[in-house]
């Protein structure tokens, strides 16, 4: 059976990346206008997951993240089960973006939602919009973030009808100064925790549908551990943001943070040090994955490519505090592995029980 990749669901990061290079470069040329606001840029956080201000004692965060198409399986779950999944989808909304704001040692402190509906008539379905609300209310109070409004447009003719594109923007504050993570004090010895996922979380779903696309029953067929495909892939992501606010308040410092989302284990060298990042260990990988790189089929290093396979959300730090993360992150009821170890090298992705490498030219994010 051919072999499926991420490109055949219509994503191509060899397009869509150096877009982003070029409004990094572009977005450069603007960061003299913060000067009336006594602020100034981290010009290191431009291609990072945050963007980081400067001011007075302290330092500014803000991201703004989509959740993507994973909308679209919730609502074929709908039709198919009769349930309401909003509640859920909610929740990978607010993950999505704050787990971005994280990883440059912020605390979420206010988020505003855009979401832009295909037609009026999404609105109308009271246990939708009930469960919808209601989950963000409970996510943002996950994240201990104050929800402060937000956009609902309805673009028809650009959004599809009874499709809604769901997004946000969060402010986070670094307080105090040190707490700034962009991997200035990342180096070889460190340590590579990796924090787990329950799922696909919502990176790599257009490969997801495709798959389903394939199946007889599509999202209902069922999986070795008799659950539907399609809830599977509907389980919400985990924020991490209260387990790195323990984390800072332990005193642990963080030498770097990557969200696994687009790029899977490729995000694991998201810093710009060269640098080779060593996988020993492999967390367990969710029924999910198993049954996408069986179906599609996948490649061992297109799923790792594509997908969080199990990992979240990577912390680097020094090898003595590996321990400790550890145990605080079950305090959290979030399992977490020491998964490897950065050495001296070439930047790269070493992943070693499978004798797969990511070389620096397969994840370019920054001008």
């Amino acid at each position: 059976m051919k072999k499926i990749t991420y490109e055949q669901s219509g994503v191509v990061y060899q397009l869509i990346d150096p877009f982003k290079i070029m409004a990094q470069t572009e977005g450069k040329k603007t960061a003299r206008n913060l000067h009336f606001s006594q602020m100034q840029e981290i010009s290191a956080s431009r291609g990072e997951s945050a963007y980081v201000m400067e001011y007075s004692d302290c330092f500014f965060a803000l991201v703004e993240e989509c959740l993507g198409t994973k909308s679209l399986v919730a609502d074929e779950m709908a039709k198919l089960t009769g349930q309401s999944y909003y509640k859920q989808i909610a929740q990978d909304t607010v993950a999505y973006i704050i787990n971005d704001l994280i990883t440059v040692g912020a605390r979420p402190t206010a988020l505003v939602a855009y979401w832009a509906a295909g037609s009026s008539e999404w609105f109308a379905d009271k246990k939708r919009t009930t469960d919808f609300i209601k989950g963000w209310r409970l996510a943002c109070n996950i994240a201990e973030v104050s929800w402060g409004g937000g956009e609902t447009p309805v673009l028809k003719g650009i959004v599809r009808e009874g499709a809604i594109d769901l997004a946000g923007a969060c402010f986070g504050i670094i307080k105090p100064k040190k707490r700034l993570v962009l991997g200035q004090n990342l180096s070889a010895g460190d340590a590579i925790i990796l924090l787990e996922s329950k799922g696909i979380q919502s990176n790599g779903v257009s490969l997801a549908r495709k798959i389903a696309g394939k199946l007889p029953d599509g999202y209902k067929t069922k999986m070795a551990n008799g659950k539907y495909y399609g809830e599977a892939l509907l389980v919400p992501t985990i924020i991490y943001s209260t387990l790195l606010q323990a984390l800072f308040a332990y005193g642990i410092d963080i030498h770097y943070l990557a969200n696994i989302t687009g790029h899977g284990w490729r995000k694991i060298m998201r810093s710009e040090k060269e640098l080779t990042y060593r996988i020993n260990c492999l967390p367990p990988v969710p029924e999910v994955f198993k049954f996408m790189m069986a179906k599609g089929p996948l490649e061992a290093k297109e799923a790792y490519g594509s997908f969080n396979m199990g990992a979240g959300f990577a912390v680097f730090v020094a090898s003595g505090d590996a321990e400790t993360v550890l145990q605080i992150a079950a305090k959290h009821d979030i399992k977490a592995y020491q998964a490897g170890v950065v050495e001296k090298g070439k930047k790269q992705v070493i992943i070693t029980p499978l004798n797969i490498i990511y070389d620096s030219r397969s994840l370019q994010l920054k001008a």
